[in-house]
């Protein structure tokens, strides 16, 4: 398959799926309030187009502060973890138990102290993000070859230099894919919190339409929602290629 058709793979791939879905609903008559047809759901991104966008704009400004608080915050701490194997084995589990909360029961807590709002969502946003990225910057230092790490002591390089111009390199890759992860998972943590206390935002809205029965504008909610999550995930995909290319060049010449 060339190059410019594998590409479309995925875009016909949607295309089917709706297809089916479409037919499904009309064959089927599905009433529109347990499953609305992508032609309703269409419509009503039509129709309120307005309030869709207001809301997504919200949403995708407080997912993307959560988000870049976890970068910054999970790449320090995934340092410090990965520096010593001595810290990698006492803060992992700490962590490990830190994720197992779900961090919807977390989300009440976070309302007592800030209020109902976007810092509620954003520290959701950060909580649920955080954690892929703090262990794949830990692991990817931390899985460095002990005979490597010999050999640069042997060379008179510190511990510290081992970690910038070895350890931190190293890591790039592991570092990228925790980050198409982890603004996945942001989306998630700020649709949750909007979901349950926000006035503002897609979680909100789709609150505000299921509880009016508005099951095809809950619908073009999810779909907004898809697209950003889509779109972020694709812009960090094209920027591990570019930051990591080297890494795809060794990974290819090694299948091949």
């Amino acid at each position: 398959m060339s190059g410019s058709m594998e590409r479309l793979v995925p875009l016909w791939f949607t295309i089917g799926l709706f297809a089916v879905w479409e037919a499904t609903c009309r064959l089927l008559d599905v009433d529109p309030f347990i499953l609305p047809a992508p032609s309703e759901v269409l419509a009503a991104l039509v129709q309120y187009w307005r309030p869709v966008l207001r809301h997504s704009l919200v949403t995708l400004w407080t997912t993307m502060v959560g988000f870049g608080l976890a970068v910054a915050f999970g790449i320090v701490l995934g340092l410090i973890v990965g520096w010593s194997r001595t810290i990698y084995r006492g803060i992992y589990p700490v962590m490990i138990g830190f994720n197992t909360i779900p961090k919807v029961a977390v989300v009440p807590i976070l309302v007592i102290w800030f209020g109902i709002g976007e810092v509620p969502a954003i520290l959701t946003a950060f909580l649920i993000s955080f954690f892929p990225i703090v262990v794949n910057v830990a692991t990817g230092l931390a899985t460095m070859e002990p005979e490597l790490e010999d050999v640069l002591r042997a060379l008179g390089a510190r511990k510290l230099d081992i970690m910038l111009k070895v350890g931190i390199p190293r890591a790039l890759p592991y570092l990228f894919g925790s980050l198409k992860v982890a603004i996945t998972l942001a989306f998630v943590g700020s649709v949750v919190s909007e979901t349950i206390a926000a006035n503002a935002g897609i979680g909100f809205l789709m609150a505000q339409a299921g509880s009016n029965f508005q099951m095809p504008l809950v619908f073009a909610g999810l779909m907004a929602l898809a697209v950003e999550g889509i779109a972020m995930y694709a812009l960090f995909a094209l920027v591990e290629r570019r930051m990591t290319r080297w890494a795809f060049r060794s990974s290819t010449s090694a299948a091949a």
